[in-house]
């Protein structure tokens, strides 16, 4: 699959115009070549390759592209229904059925999400779970194998431990990701289909070699899945060698915690795959994103570079600070951290080391008494889950977005009971919400918390 990423983000979906009679094939040739990129956008920085992808205007001439909010399309001749069905005619010439298989509003986010990652096409769901899940159960069959990383967000975690050996008889074999030799052992050649895991992994914020564990798959006929939902702009994990990159929409994305939704970046060939009308896990399931909800989100994407490079520029000031004051703080920025050289190196120039760091408080009472401090007493951030708002988020992994793992799991993992996920915004003065940290601990440590067992 890796072979065929290295297309024009802009081929699958290029005509802009209705067209009439499914015989004409005379297309816009000129527009599509004004609005293809010069350069191949798995070359491009991120926001270079968001720059140059096609922009779609309105229905009368607007900046701003128009909402298709139809739930079906209307045809011009009889036939052209029919022949839409068996698939001669469809969303490359403009063609729409029903918006469960294709939407143009849908399409267009797509087309930005893949100019974004650098993959060929990419297409946007419901929410980040269902991305997830309907490119996995796209990959495997009854008796195939999957091995992934030991530290993942809990759904995913769940989704891969009890869900798929009940309803598919497909089982993962978890490991530790930093260890190539284990994970190329986990392989089972014949079997094993998927190589699953998270560019930065939640929460413990381990980097991933994806060059070295894509090579790993690739030499033995394995795919690769990256949720990159951790580093949007700071890694491009197709442009490392990743086949499939999975994201939820909900946290960096979308930036205003008002949102649900994913999307799957990869190969023309496979998103088709998944919205075949016989055979695709996303038409089948159906875990479709509405349109209006597709256009808030396309608005929103030319500024999230601006936005990442400012929730890592707090994260890593905030993490260096912490350090200095003798807490134990998880940041990949710090060059203490044991994946520092590695995210470093594979990085995208000038976005930084990533949004999120964790605090290792020791205890869960002494990470809730810091949390309770900094919402209701400081107002440093709030206490939620979620990433990406420009408020910051925090949580203690352990007992919410990791709960999914069991005690045994949760330490294979690194996951203590007093870790604190924080996801840094970028809302007031870096100095104002310093300082509300500062009068949070320090009353943390008049109350005698941070002396106690």
């Amino acid at each position: 699959m890796a072979d065929t990423i290295h297309n024009n983000n802009n081929i699958l979906f290029p005509s802009s115009k209705k067209r009439a009679n499914p015989e004409d094939n005379n297309r816009d040739d000129d527009f599509i070549a004004k609005k293809q990129p010069t350069k191949p956008s798995w070359d491009l920085d991120p926001a270079s390759a968001l720059a140059n992808a096609r922009h779609e205007f309105g229905e009368h001439g607007g900046v701003n592209m128009s909402i298709e909010a139809s739930a079906t399309f209307t045809v011009m001749e009889p036939e052209t229904l029919s022949r839409m069905f068996k698939g001669e005619l469809g969303p490359d010439r403009d063609f729409f059925i029903y918006s469960r298989h294709f939407n143009p509003t849908v399409l267009n986010l797509g087309r930005q999400m893949a100019a974004l990652e650098g993959t060929e096409a990419a297409y946007c769901t419901a929410s980040g779970m269902s991305a997830i899940s309907s490119v996995l159960l796209q990959m495997v069959s009854s008796g195939d194998h999957i091995v992934a990383a030991q530290t993942l967000y809990g759904g995913t975690h769940a989704f891969l431990m009890h869900f798929l050996p009940r309803s598919s008889n497909v089982t993962t074999t978890f490991v530790d990701i930093r260890d190539l030799e284990k994970t190329k052992e986990a392989i089972i050649e014949g079997r094993t289909k998927v190589l699953y895991f998270e560019s930065i992994s939640n929460p413990t914020l381990t980097v991933a070699n994806i060059p070295e564990l894509s090579r790993i798959a690739h030499e033995k006929g394995v795919t690769v899945v990256v949720d990159n939902t951790f580093a949007p702009m700071v890694v491009s994990p197709a442009r490392l060698g990743a086949d499939v990159v999975v994201h939820s929409i909900s946290k960096y994305i979308s930036g205003g915690a008002d949102i649900i939704a994913g999307a799957v970046c990869g190969p023309a060939s496979f998103v088709n795959s998944l919205m075949d009308l016989h055979q695709g896990a996303l038409m089948l399931l159906g875990p479709t994103m509405n349109a209006k909800v597709a256009f808030e989100l396309s608005e929103r994407i030319p500024h999230l570079g601006l936005r990442v490079k400012e929730h890592c520029h707090r994260a890593l000031v905030y993490a260096q600070r912490m350090k200095k004051m003798g807490l134990k703080v998880i940041y990949p920025g710090l060059e203490d951290h044991p994946d520092h050289l590695l995210l470093k190196s594979i990085s995208n120039k000038d976005y930084g080391y990533g949004g999120m760091l964790c605090l290792n408080m020791g205890t869960e009472a002494r990470a809730y008494k810091l949390m309770d401090l900094l919402q209701n007493q400081t107002q440093f951030g709030l206490m939620a889950v979620s990433l990406g708002y420009y408020e910051t988020l925090m949580s203690c992994s352990g007992s919410s977005t990791s709960s999914e793992l069991n005690e045994e799991e949760q330490a294979l993992a690194g996951i203590s009971p007093g870790l604190v996920r924080m996801s840094v915004g970028y809302s007031g003065t870096l100095e104002q919400r310093w300082g509300q940290f500062e009068k949070a601990l320090s009353r943390l440590q008049d109350s005698g918390f941070l002396s106690k067992n």
